[in-house]
């Protein structure tokens, strides 16, 4: 009898643990394994930011597949970012037709400018007022983009002077205002933005590293100090640090000045976060279950963001030691989520059955709808994760354009 008990306790623990398995950790699947098919992705999501541009300059926003409709709607936030994407584009895979591309979205954000004292913002039309922080941040990041990729430094000063509209709005803790309220000459102090600190950060990072001794660096450190200090705090984030691409890419550019080890911890936790949304994206791939335990796909602008990020603070792992225990496991992660983008993307034989097949072709869809930041984040992400596994410490182009 003892015997037959014991069996049957060892046979309930054997199904407690396959039900733990099952339902509560399930496997992982990471998507495409060839590095050259994830490079191919990377290509097809630039060729679609390039061939949806429109007249003016602007990007097609949004896409509803199923309708074969583009509803009127914009954000220069993200017109700046997909143009940041594109320079990328130019300088990382030396396409030409990126940069056109992209020069004729600048000349559009220059259009688009709003300039006070001795300062200019990015603001779109019906926002003049009230020039957002984050747009004319990465208007700066794509500026510096095409400086790295071109050589070219004719819109140095135009940095310098968007430059100048985030120091305007720096707090003295590092953080900043969301934006300077034109009608009574203020910033705003009540508008709140997770993601713009660490927008502002990167930025403030590279125009230190093109004009190095102006006093950009100064501006950097505090914004870095900010977010990794008091950031978490002061926007109530339920489960820190984070998970701010951003501000990763922001340790990756300030590495080489010196990071803090309290900066560095945060680095450590920050590839901890971004690790684990990367596992739980791949067990929501493994099967059906894991799609049911875990949830619904997120969305390629975000899981673009997570390669960003991981990139990022793989540079960060391969310039300081401090970060090497964790540097090996950062590049499984990468690969893995590469990999899953690319499985997601539409390719040309799936593009042809829909309405429009040229905005379908190199797009990622979340229930029926792409948005042009999913194909930005998405190639930003696999084009540096492909860094990693090939070892490339440096994210600036190897060559310019001439």
């Amino acid at each position: 009898m003892i015997a037959r008990g014991t069996l049957l306790s060892f046979g309930l623990w054997i199904v407690l643990l396959a039900f733990v398995r099952v339902a509560v950790i399930p496997p992982e699947s990471c998507g495409v394994e060839s590095e050259e098919r994830i490079a191919e992705a990377a290509v097809a999501a630039a060729a679609w930011m390039t061939r949806n541009q429109n007249a003016d300059g602007t990007y097609v926003y949004l896409y509803y597949n199923e309708s074969d409709t583009s509803p009127i709607a914009y954000n220069e936030v993200r017109h700046a970012g997909v143009t940041m994407s594109l320079y990328q584009a130019a300088g990382r895979l030396g396409d030409r037709e990126a940069l056109a591309t992209a020069d004729n979205a600048l000349a559009w954000m220059e259009e688009n400018l709003v300039r006070h004292d001795d300062w200019a913002a990015l603001a779109s039309e019906g926002r003049a007022d009230r020039p957002a922080l984050g747009a004319s941040a990465l208007m700066v990041v794509s500026m510096a983009e095409r400086r790295l990729a071109t050589a070219d430094t004719q819109y140095d000063d135009l940095m310098r002077e968007v430059g100048r509209y985030l120091t305007a709005l720096q707090r003295d803790d590092g953080g900043f205002h969301v934006a300077w309220q034109i009608d009574i000459d203020a910033p705003d102090t009540v508008g709140r933005s997770r993601f713009y600190p660490g927008e502002a950060l990167w930025a403030l990072a590279l125009l230190h590293e093109a004009f190095p001794g102006e006093g950009w660096d100064s501006h950097a450190r505090d914004a870095l100090q900010f977010v990794t200090t008091l950031r978490d705090d002061v926007e109530d984030v339920d489960f820190p640090p984070l998970a701010d691409q951003w501000t990763a890419y922001g340790l990756a550019e300030m590495v080489e000045w010196g990071l803090t080890d309290q900066q560095i911890d945060y680095a450590r936790d920050l590839a901890g976060r971004f690790g684990l949304l990367v596992r739980t994206a791949s067990q929501r791939e493994g099967s059906w279950y894991g799609s049911l335990v875990r949830g619904e796909d997120a969305r390629a602008s975000g899981v673009g963001t997570w390669a960003e990020g991981l990139a990022g603070l793989w540079r960060v792992a391969a310039n300081d030691d401090r970060l090497a225990d964790i540097k090996n496991k950062t590049e499984e992660r990468l690969h893995c989520i590469a990999g899953i983008l690319a499985d997601r993307q539409f390719d040309a034989e799936e593009a042809a059955g829909y309405g429009t097949p040229g905005l379908v072709e190199g797009a990622w869809f979340h229930e029926g709808e792409t948005r042009m930041d999913d194909q930005q984040h998405a190639f930003s992400g696999i084009t540096y994760a492909l860094d990693a596994l090939a070892e490339h410490k440096m994210r600036e182009p190897e060559e310019t354009l001439e």
